[in-house]
């Protein structure tokens, strides 16, 4: 196996050069970049097209087709002319002379997790390999994005239809009856009472309300990427029973499935880590590899580390540390993800099979108080004529 010499990761990159004449970034300068933040908005390409991407270039470089070759097969496969120019532009840049990682660093469109493993990858004559973990990567993220979407959508549609039900009860129901109760006066049910006081205050604050949730929603998109915002409602969340502990498996498997790539592409650890903490979008994981890396530098072990934040559970720490005694750090990772993900799995849908109930019960009791709160006076007024 060829040996890389990481070192020329750490060296400065030529300067750019625009126009027809530009020079095509050197691999030497792919460290510098891993100091910038990794945008995971529209500009990047959606996961399900990178899967398409990488498990078909993967079987066409398998199959003994040269990369040329195999990227004009896949550009000419594109059916919306957005990718087809932008297929057609990695393409050009390949013919040019740039490697695959350095044609899709110039496209912008692609995250250094996977530009810095792919040219790993190139280095070590594993492009193949890379390409097939990369794909089952985004495969794996897809499917469990698809099962999470499918176990909760029906509760959350249901819910939502229930709430729709409760305001328009509330908005216009209760105010009618509310008017045939003031006509015929007489002192009303104490239930009857609070629940036209709900009607009438969301009556007379319906547009303050809307305006404050309209700032609430505001607020949120200015402030969402502040470390305080993202500590008080990652805290928040982790706090929540049963959701908490689902939140942080989705994302340490995340971590995992990361951590194990990257190291089963030969990748130092410290650099492995320093990449990672600019993928992963989740402040408790984002903030502890931080000191992470400085322990290491200082020659604390990786699960040594781990084990002083809560986030990292005993068990898995327990399974890192097993992983680095006996150099097969990669595997552990995959094992690891795996029981996550299955965990996960289970857990969303035993939250779907008890949403649903729960949400038809308790919406329930809120519609019957509703109705039994306005038919009572009526019972009453029915008793007094008689």
């Amino acid at each position: 196996m060829p040996v890389i010499d990481l070192k020329r990761y750490q060296t400065t990159p030529p300067a750019k050069k625009t126009g027809a004449g530009a020079a095509i970034p050197s691999s030497a300068g792919l460290w510098e970049i891993l100091n910038k933040d990794i945008s995971f908005g529209s500009k990047e390409l959606s996961d399900k097209k990178k899967e398409h991407l990488y498990l078909e270039l993967g079987s066409l470089l398998e199959a003994g087709i040269n990369l040329k070759s195999s990227l004009e097969l896949i550009t000419a496969d594109q059916q919306k002319p957005k990718d087809k120019v932008l297929f057609k532009t990695i393409l050009d840049d390949v013919l040019g002379g740039a490697t695959l990682s350095i044609a899709l660093q110039k496209s912008n469109r692609f995250s250094l997790y996977e530009i810095y493993s792919l040219q790993i990858g190139e280095e070590t004559g594993k492009l193949n390999d890379i390409l097939n973990d990369l794909a089952k990567y985004y495969q794996n993220k897809i499917k469990q994005r698809r099962k999470i979407i499918g176990a909760l959508t029906y509760p959350c549609i249901v819910m939502a239809t229930s709430f729709g039900a409760v305001f328009f009860m509330l908005k216009f129901i209760v105010p009618m009856f509310g008017d045939i109760f003031k006509r015929f006066g007489g002192q009303l049910p104490w239930i009857t009472q609070k629940i036209i006081g709900v009607s009438e205050a969301l009556e007379n604050n319906f547009y303050a309300g809307a305006i404050v949730v309209l700032l609430l929603v505001v607020a949120v998109y200015v402030f969402k990427k502040t470390p305080r915002y993202q500590q008080f409602t990652s805290q928040l969340v982790l706090r929540l029973p049963v959701v908490g502990g689902l939140v942080q498996k989705i994302y340490l498997a995340r971590f995992c499935n990361s951590m194990r790539l990257l190291i089963n592409a030969r990748l130092p650890l410290l650099k492995a880590i320093a990449l990672i903490r600019q993928m992963i979008a989740y402040y408790p994981i984002e903030s502890s590899l931080k000191q992470v890396e400085e322990d290491i530098m200082k020659g604390k072990t990786l699960h040594e580390s781990l084990k002083q934040f809560s986030i990292y559970p005993p068990k898995m720490v327990q399974l890192v540390k097993v992983g680095e005694e006996t150099n097969q750090l990669d595997y552990f990772f995959l094992k690891i993800a795996e029981q996550y993900v299955d965990e996960i799995e289970y857990k969303t849908s035993t939250l779907s099979s008890m949403m649903e109930p729960l949400i038809v019960i308790f919406l329930g009791l809120i519609v019957g108080i509703i109705l039994i709160s306005m038919y009572l006076p009526l019972f009453q007024m029915s008793n007094s004529f008689q």
